[in-house]
């Protein structure tokens, strides 16, 4: 019997304006891949002419960013008096990425610039007390943080009255901003103007980059600033920034070359491919594939990434996860240095411990997991269970497998993702568990989150994993993953009263907690799992067109191209494909199937990755309709199309594909009438 592991649902067509038609038309744009382009939000003229527009043109003005004034005078002025600056970021890959920008941005301005990469334990998240006392220590007057800043108001205010300006740069919301901050360069603020609010704290630390060397690095190229300064009026200046409309200028080659870790930072916290991000994609592929920094050389050839052909997955699957290993390690300080290094000696050694740091956080990671399901009396024999190899919504799945040379981390950029789409029905020991997982042990604190987010995949349900964070009060921290049936956010919320402190969103979410107050929050967060948790079905699996597969040609692939960079919000498109015959199938190491599916003139060959259970669940003469993504692959000197399928059904089985399999082709109005 041929079992589907998700629910297909076909995307809501989106109407086109007939401008943005007639412009399509002129730009040689079929109407399939505008039909892909409007369900991603490119409906109108205006909106594909940014589409299809350099990367340069997309970005938005740095003046526009909230206390953008104030900041870039508070730089200026420390480099007129000669001021030291630390340089705060954060143990993931975003912090890592972006407090490399400002470090390397300051630097490039004659500053002296010293990162301080905070350890997981001891400093913890946002601004730390050690921070404050080294920068004191050191005689610097300046702390500038990347990823962090904006909920540490206590800290700063400490900071301040020990004679230390904070410059805070961030992307976390938070309810209210800290009042001794000199300036706090956030665009997610409430009172923000800035146009793109889903830039990653490595994208607004690029965004403060190109202010400051747009400005301060072009002495004889007319900078307000620099004008201001020469004519030693830093505070006149002061009155006159961030007001005036200001014209766009080339993007500084410094700027350009910093685009390759606000890639990274922007991939590693799996912010959606769109605006600015998608921009910043964009120039920092560029920069990687035509010019590596040393450090990041070294890392992709440990990797085994092909630069030449460098894309987002390869970020996500190969670069980033690494970068957060270290984090997770212990080693953060070494990533810094390795993103930072101008060696290649140096930045071979750093690279060659961050692998060892990466193997070691895999192996540790998985016996955790087994740890976590013994204690919670789960099944352990199933660990390679089918999945698809992109989650749904087109961002690769928690267990994607990577092509040849990339890293098989378990989530985009060391993430934790919701599940690639397996149904909870197929998921290893489901049988009568409680509506939430909780568990507690000794786990390095590190990879709890990676513990939570793989049961979460496995079991579809919310998981707590708590670890003991100080021996002596049995004080302990938690990290939460939601399985897609709970906000966590709000449930943490309700049980606040018991814990230290909480923090997170809807997806994810910590807390710390003392051990005796744990079977309170045990009883009562398992309450509140069995009260909002909906009833577990089918994950859903979006296809975006229904195409006849005798579609499939290089035609279509270099449409599809055309849509990269692909990620998040921007998903690589699915199709779905009905009425093929299964000619051959066979498994394949590493728990894949390899497939020869037959159309009406030809046959067709397919993969779908982590699906081991489709060599025994097809059978040669089978009917079936596939979602999958056609893709070019080279081999033996050869270049063949292959289909990457994702879900398989019996023909005619599934009922969200109502639409005929043309529909792409006709009017896009007949399309958006058909969908009413």
């Amino acid at each position: 019997m041929i079992v589907s592991t998700h629910q297909w649902r076909l995307a809501k067509p989106v109407a086109v304006d007939s401008a943005c038609m007639a412009l399509a038309a002129e730009r040689g744009i079929s109407r399939r891949l505008l039909a892909l382009l409007a369900i991603r939000g490119v409906a109108t003229a205006d909106e594909l002419t940014r589409f299809l527009a350099p990367a340069e043109d997309g970005l938005q003005d740095p003046w526009l960013l909230p206390d953008a004034g104030v900041a870039l005078l508070r730089v200026a002025q420390a480099r007129e008096r000669g001021e030291k600056i630390l340089v705060y970021g954060d143990f993931d890959a975003d912090g890592l990425t972006g407090l490399s920008i400002l470090v390397l941005a300051l630097r490039h301005l004659g500053l002296d610039a010293e990162p301080y990469v905070p350890e997981r334990l001891g400093d913890g998240h946002g601004l730390s007390l050690r921070a404050i006392d080294r920068a004191v220590a050191e005689n610097r007057t300046l702390i500038v943080t990347a990823d962090c800043g904006t909920s540490s108001g206590a800290e700063i205010d400490l900071a301040k009255s020990r004679g230390l300006d904070v410059l805070v740069t961030d992307h976390h919301h938070a309810p209210s901003l800290p009042a001794g901050a000199v300036a706090v360069v956030n665009p997610a603020r409430d009172d923000s103007q800035y146009p793109e609010r889903r830039l990653t704290g490595a994208g607004v630390a690029w965004k403060f980059a190109q202010l400051l060397i747009g400005e301060l690095g072009e002495v004889d190229g007319g900078s307000v600033v620099a004008a201001g300064l020469a004519d030693g009026g830093a505070v006149a200046a002061a009155g006159s920034l961030g007001h005036a409309p200001h014209a766009r200028r080339a993007l500084p080659q410094a700027v350009k070359e910093l685009a390759d870790l606000a890639l990274i930072g922007t991939v590693a916290d799996v912010a959606p491919i769109l605006g600015e991000n998608r921009c910043i994609a964009q120039l920092g592929l560029e920069q990687m594939r035509v010019g590596a920094r040393v450090g990041l050389a070294a890392l992709m050839d440990r990797a085994g990434v092909a630069r030449d052909r460098l894309d987002l997955d390869d970020i996500g699957f190969a670069i980033a996860p690494r970068l957060n290993a270290a984090g997770r390690m212990g080693e953060a300080g070494r990533a810094a240095k390795l993103l930072l290094a101008g060696d290649p000696a140096t930045a071979a050694e750093l690279a060659a411990e961050i692998e060892a740091a990466n193997l070691s956080r895999r192996e540790l990671t998985k016996s955790s997991i087994l740890e976590a399901k013994t204690a919670l009396g789960l099944s352990i024999g199933d660990e390679t269970p089918p999945k698809a190899s992109r989650a749904p919504d087109g961002s690769p799945g928690a267990e994607a497998l990577p092509e040849a040379g990339r890293s098989p981390d378990r989530a985009l950029g060391g993430k934790d993702l919701p599940a690639a789409g397996r149904s909870p029905d197929r998921a290893p020991g489901v049988g009568d568990l409680p509506a939430a997982l909780l568990v507690r042990g000794t786990w390095p604190v590190g990879i709890i989150g990676l513990i939570a987010g793989r049961l979460a995949e496995d079991y579809a349900r919310p998981v707590v994993v708590a670890t003991t964070l100080v021996e002596a009060d049995g004080t302990m921290r938690a990290s939460c993953r939601s399985g897609g049936g709970i906000g966590l956010a709000e449930a943490l919320v309700k049980c606040s009263d018991l814990l230290i402190r909480h923090g997170g969103h809807e997806a994810a979410a910590g807390f710390d907690i003392r051990a005796d107050r744990w079977p309170e929050f045990q009883q009562r967060f398992e309450a509140l799992a069995a009260a909002e948790t909906r009833p577990a079905g089918p994950a859903e699996l979006i296809v975006d067109l229904v195409l006849a597969a005798d579609s499939v040609d290089y035609t279509l692939v270099q449409e599809i191209a055309r849509l990269a960079p692909t990620g998040p919000g921007n998903p690589a498109p699915t199709f779905a494909f009905r009425g093929l015959t299964v000619s051959r199938v066979r498994a394949a190491s590493g728990g894949h199937t390899q497939l020869v599916l037959r159309r009406t003139r030809d046959v067709i060959d397919g993969i779908a990755f982590r699906r081991a259970d489709l060599a025994t669940m097809l059978h040669e003469g089978d009917r079936i309709d596939v979602v999958a993504r056609p893709s070019s692959r080279r081999f033996g000197g050869f270049e063949s199309i292959q289909l990457e399928v994702m879900d398989v059904a019996a023909e005619g089985s599934q009922p969200g594909l109502r639409r005929p399999p043309q529909i792409a082709d006709r009017p896009m109005a007949v399309a958006a009438e058909e969908s009413r």
